[in-house]
């Protein structure tokens, strides 16, 4: 077991013998000093893992003291321990960043404690961690095998989200391998519940279907217009999956509550000419391409697929009779985010802003064309990190803190999100075929009708069909198409990218989340 070193400042140090006793025997070794100016002297000579610092020295005072040894170095935990409970002294420690602040009298488990927290905090929380997935590993494992609905397959998708970041942040992440075996085991059952079940869905033939893309304005928007007397702020996040939401919801809880945070589903195919156009719509992508033929642009024509956003939502508000003020903004860009911040006073009068935000959705492109970008998120682990700074940085950012200085209510959700592809799957289609590398269509694709999702009746799914013979086929798990031609050269360009357009928990559970100013 690693001995760790404490330097122990104090001018009364020889009446705190037995607390440094009883923490050599637990292993630590402890250099004690009398004085502030000897605890500079010893902290420049030797290396420590933390220091215990009197707040009440004669001399050089702690505070002093402790503003020395955070410039020799910052990165080395203080304690700082005081008689003293006046509120300036403390906030003026925890101003300075100390790890932990004790009250005399001390006890030593109290003493104890503090160490324990400090210095053997990654190694506990690590080792409780990998204890407590290992006792939920099998209970998961079991639920994959039952009949579940659509509630029960997001309550796992959440719990296998919770142990992948948990496990994240554990010290060497012994279980991360575990937990994506888990996950691949999760998304083959979750393919054959979405093959077994979405066909009812679309077609309101099942009284367990849950909220999809289509139903999102109606059911949980347009009812939160009427009820709140403030404006309210829908906020699309593209690409955003359920783990980015969860590392950015600890920056935006400092200034929001969440209300509510449930799952919906993303209809198939999982991208944003279909789904997004769905939420925008309020109508499945067929019902959009026979109503509104001169809105909805098909996968072979050139045209940005996601260009009619607005004129959706208009449709869609007149449809349910909402007579309110309402923006659209579609941002793409930094230059577009700071220009809709220094045009917020003017969304005010709205009682609905839309915002559509493409950042996530370029890194994921990005990542897959970029070799610079692909060093920077080589997993989903620093996929999510990349996500967190950008946030971090970002003009969005400042709009969030605007709105909730506003008052206003908050929408955060998504259109789909994003699978790591890691298996290639052949098929072979004509000219006309479309890109995409989780879903194909056409009228002579070639395959193994085996480990994907074939839809030879788009017209029941409600997706357009170019022709009579046209067939849909989704890639599920973690598969991506990939053409016989230049097969090698294909599969080492797009293996571990992240895609979307198929059937995965990752693209089709996504979040959507109420929030409110605290």
């Amino acid at each position: 077991m690693q001995r760790y070193n404490i330097l122990w400042a104090d001018d009364e140090i020889d009446l705190l013998k037995p607390h440094i006793l009883f923490l050599e025997d637990r292993g630590y070794d402890i250099t004690p000093v009398n004085s502030g100016a000897d605890a500079i002297e010893k902290f420049q000579e030797k290396s420590f893992d933390v220091v215990f610092l009197d707040e009440n020295m004669p001399g050089i005072s702690g505070l002093e003291t402790l503003n020395e040894l955070k410039t020799i170095r910052p990165a080395v935990p203080v304690v700082m321990i005081t008689k003293s409970e006046e509120e300036h002294i403390m906030e003026e420690a925890i101003g300075a960043k100390i790890s932990d602040y004790l009250i005399k009298p001390l006890n030593p488990n109290q003493v104890l404690l503090s160490v324990k927290k400090i210095l053997d905090n990654k190694r506990l929380v690590s080792e409780r961690t990998n204890m407590s997935y290992q006792r939920d590993f099998r209970t998961l494992g079991m639920a994959f095998g039952e009949r579940l609905s659509p509630q029960e397959w997001t309550d796992i998708y959440k719990k296998l989200v919770y142990w992948e970041l948990e496990i994240d942040e554990t010290e060497n992440k012994s279980m991360a391998d575990v937990i994506n075996m888990q996950k691949d085991e999760a998304n083959s059952n979750f393919a054959k519940f979405i093959m077994d079940n979405y066909e009812e869905w679309v077609n309101r033939e099942s009284d367990e279907a849950p909220l999809m893309s289509h139903q999102v304005f109606k059911e949980r928007v347009f009812p939160m217009m009427k009820e709140s007397k403030q404006p309210v702020y829908f906020l699309l996040i593209d690409n955003l999956r359920y783990d980015q939401w969860k590392v950015l919801e600890p920056l935006i809880t400092d200034y929001f509550n969440v209300d509510s945070e449930e799952m919906y589903y993303s209809i198939l195919p999982t991208t944003t000419a279909y789904a997004r156009n769905a939420i925008f719509s309020g109508m499945l992508p067929s019902e959009i391409a026979k109503r509104y033929p001169n809105l909805w642009v098909n996968d072979d024509e050139e045209e940005g697929k996601n260009l009619n956003e607005p004129e959706f939502l208009d449709i869609q508000l007149q449809q349910n009779r909402i007579n309110e003020k309402y923006s659209y903004h579609k941002i793409t860009n930094p230059a577009a985010g700071k220009d809709l911040l220094n045009k917020f006073s003017n969304l005010d009068n709205n009682k609905l802003n839309v915002i559509v935000y493409n950042f996530v959705d370029m890194l994921s492109h990005a990542r897959t064309d970029s070799n610079m970008v692909r060093e920077l998120a080589p997993d989903e682990s620093a996929y999510r990190s990349i996500t967190k700074s950008w946030f971090l940085h970002s003009p969005l950012f400042e709009t969030l803190k605007l709105i909730a200085e506003k008052g206003g209510r908050l929408i955060i959700t998504t259109d789909h999100g994003t699978v790591r592809v890691k298996r290639p799957f052949k098929i072979i289609g004509d000219r006309n075929t479309n890109t995409n590398l989780r879903y194909k269509h056409g009228k002579n694709l070639g395959y193994t009708d085996k480990d994907v999702f074939t839809v030879k009746k788009p017209e029941r799914f409600f997706l357009p069909k170019a022709n009579v013979s046209t067939t849909f086929v989704f890639a599920i798990e973690d598969h991506f198409f990939a053409y016989p031609n230049n097969y090698n050269y294909y599969v080492n360009y797009y293996k571990d990218t992240f895609q979307h357009g198929g059937v995965s928990l990752e693209e089709v559970i996504i979040p959507f989340v109420t929030l409110s100013p605290k």
